[in-house]
C-alpha cells in the first residue's frame, strides 16, 4: 500500500514538474517570438482575459506562476507605451481634430495589475511598483492616482498588516493629488500598525502642518528612500529628491532672468545675454547634467533631461526665500 502511494505521489510530482517546465518554456518562447515579431499596435487587447478570478480557476495550482507571467506582461505593456509616446514626441503632433485622448495608450495597465494581484494577493512588488506606474503623470504614465490608490487598497485587504501600502497611499495623495489632509491621515494610519517605523507619526504631523512645501516633500521622499525594500524604489525616491533640487535651482535662475528683464526692459531671448551679464562660463545645467531651457523668459528643465517632467506643483509649493 505504501509503495502504491509512493508511486502515485511520484507520478503526481513528475506531472507537476513537467507542467512547470512546459509553462516556463512557453513563456520564454512567447518572449522570443515577440522580440523577433513585435505585435502590431492595438493587438494587445486581444491577449488578456479581463477576470483574474477566471484565470485563477484555469491556472489551478499554477496561480503564482501565472501571476509572474501577468506581472511581466504589465511591465512590458507599461514600458512599451512609454517608448511609443516618447517616440511620438519627436514627430510633429497630429491636427487637433485627430488627436487621441491622453492616457488611452495605458488603458490595459490597471486590468493587468488587477489580474496579477488577484492571482497572487500577496504580490508585494506588483502593488507598490504598479501604484507608481499608474500614478505617473502623462505621458510617463496614465496619470491615474485614483487607480493607484485602488490597487494599494486591494493590497491592504489581502494584508492589513502592510503599513508600507498605507504609506504609499499617503505618498500618492501627497505627490500626485496634492491632498495633504488625506496624505496625513494615511501616514497616521500607517503609524498605528505594529512594526511601523517611528518617523511615520512625525511625517503625518509635518504633512498636516506644512503639506505642499518642498521641505515637507523632502522629508517624505527621504523617508521612502530609507524604508525602500528594493533598489528600484530607492532610486525613484532619490530621483524625486533630485527633482526638488532642480526646482530650487530653477527658482534661483528665474529670479536672475526676471531681474535682468526688468533692467533691460525686455525678456532675454536666450541664455547668451544672461551668461555675459553674470560672467558665467556657459549655460547652467540641472543636477543630471542637462542644460536648463530658457524660453519666453521662463526657465525649465530640458525635455531630454532624465529629471523631466518635473512634478506639477501647486502655486504655494515653493522653496524658502533665499
Amino acid at each position: 500500500m505504501n509503495n502504491l502511494r509512493g508511486g502515485e505521489l511520484g507520478r503526481a510530482l513528475g506531472v507537476t514538474i513537467v507542467a512547470l517546465v512546459l509553462l516556463a518554456g512557453a513563456v520564454q518562447l512567447e518572449a522570443a517570438r515577440e522580440r523577433r515579431y513585435p505585435m502590431p499596435e492595438g493587438a494587445e487587447s486581444a491577449l488578456y482575459f479581463t477576470s483574474g478570478d477566471a484565470i485563477r480557476r484555469i491556472s489551478g495550482p499554477f496561480e503564482a506562476l501565472a501571476a509572474d507571467l501577468y506581472w511581466i506582461r504589465a511591465i512590458q505593456y507599461y514600458g512599451g507605451a512609454k517608448r511609443r509616446l516618447a517616440a511620438d514626441r519627436l514627430t510633429p503632433p497630429p491636427p487637433p481634430l485627430l488627436a487621441s485622448p491622453d492616457a488611452d495608450e495605458y488603458r490595459l495597465l490597471y486590468p493587468l495589475l488587477d489580474i496579477t494581484t488577484t492571482l497572487d494577493p500577496r504580490f508585494n512588488i506588483a502593488y507598490r511598483f504598479g501604484a507608481v506606474f499608474l500614478a505617473e503623470a502623462y505621458p510617463g504614465g496614465p496619470g491615474r492616482p485614483d487607480l493607484a490608490i485602488k490597487l494599494l487598497e486591494k493590497g491592504l485587504r489581502a494584508r492589513p498588516d502592510k503599513w508600507e501600502y498605507m504609506e504609499d497611499i499617503g505618498f500618492v495623495h501627497y505627490w500626485y493629488q496634492h491632498d495633504y489632509q488625506s496624505a496625513a491621515e494615511a501616514f497616521a494610519r500607517a503609524a498605528q500598525v505594529t512594526g511601523a517605523p517611528w518617523w511615520l507619526k512625525s511625517l503625518a504631523a509635518t504633512t498636516l502642518a506644512q503639506g505642499g512645501d518642498r521641505r515637507s516633500s523632502r522629508v517624505m521622499w527621504e523617508a521612502i528612500r530609507q524604508s525602500a525594500e528594493n533598489d528600484w524604489l530607492r532610486r525613484d525616491a532619490e530621483r524625486r529628491l533630485t527633482q526638488l533640487q532642480a526646482l530650487d535651482e530653477i527658482d534661483a535662475l528665474q529670479r536672475i532672468v526676471d531681474r535682468l528683464a526688468v533692467a533691460d526692459g525686455r525678456t532675454p531671448a536666450d541664455w547668451s545675454t544672461i551668461i555675459r551679464a553674470q560672467g558665467w562660463r556657459g549655460v547652467p545645467v540641472d543636477p543630471s547634467g542637462a542644460p536648463y531651457d530658457l524660453s519666453n523668459g521662463r526657465v525649465t528643465v530640458s525635455p531630454d533631461s532624465t529629471l523631466a517632467p518635473l512634478p506639477d506643483e501647486p502655486a504655494h509649493m515653493m522653496a524658502p526665500p533665499s
